[in-house]
C-alpha cells in the first residue's frame, strides 16, 4: 500500500492538470462514480457535494457513523470521504467495520479531517483507510486523490 502522501504526489503537475480535465469529461460521458461524503458538519457536506457534483460525481451523504454504514450498504459508493469525528460511531470504528463487511471491504476510504496526522494517520491506516486528507481541504489535491483511488476500466 502506498502512503497517502505518495498517492497525492504520484501525479506530475502536467498529469494532474490533465487528470482534472479528464475526470470531468470522463465522468460525464460514462458511469459517474458515486462518492459517499460522511461528515457531521452540514456546511462542509454541502460544499463537498457542490464541488464534487461540479466534477460530475454523484454524491450521497451521511451525518453520523451509523448512518454512514447504512448509506454505504444501500448505495454501494465507489469511494468514501469520511470525517473522523462522526457522532454515534467515529470514523475509525466505521472504517474498521467496513473492512469486515464483504460488500464494503474493498471500497476506497479517504479520511478527511482536521485532526493532526502526526497523532491520527497511523491509527487511520491501521483501521483500513486508503488515504488521509487534512482540512482545510485543497480540493484540487483531493480530486487527484479520488481519481487515483477509483478503479480504472
Amino acid at each position: 500500500m502506498h502512503s497517502p502522501q505518495m498517492m497525492q504526489d504520484s501525479l506530475s503537475p502536467e498529469n494532474a492538470a490533465s487528470a482534472r480535465v479528464g475526470v470531468s469529461a470522463d465522468v460525464r460521458t460514462r458511469h459517474s462514480p458515486k462518492v459517499l461524503v460522511a461528515e457531521d458538519n452540514a456546511d462542509i457536506r454541502l460544499m463537498m457535494k457542490t464541488l464534487l457534483g461540479m466534477k460530475g460525481y454523484r454524491v450521497v451523504e451521511a451525518s453520523d457513523g451509523h448512518e454512514t454504514m447504512e448509506v454505504a450498504r444501500a448505495e454501494q459508493p465507489d469511494i468514501i470521504l469520511m470525517d473522523l469525528q462522526l457522532p454515534r460511531l467515529n470514523g475509525f470504528a466505521v472504517t474498521r467495520s467496513m473492512r469486515q463487511d464483504e460488500m464494503l471491504r474493498d471500497t476506497p476510504i479517504v479520511i478527511v479531517t482536521g485532526h493532526d496526522p502526526a497523532r491520527h494517520l497511523s491509527l487511520a491506516l491501521a483501521a483500513g483507510c486508503n488515504a488521509y486528507v487534512l482540512k482545510p481541504i485543497d480540493f484540487d489535491s483531493l480530486s487527484e486523490l479520488i481519481v487515483s483511488l477509483l478503479p480504472h476500466d
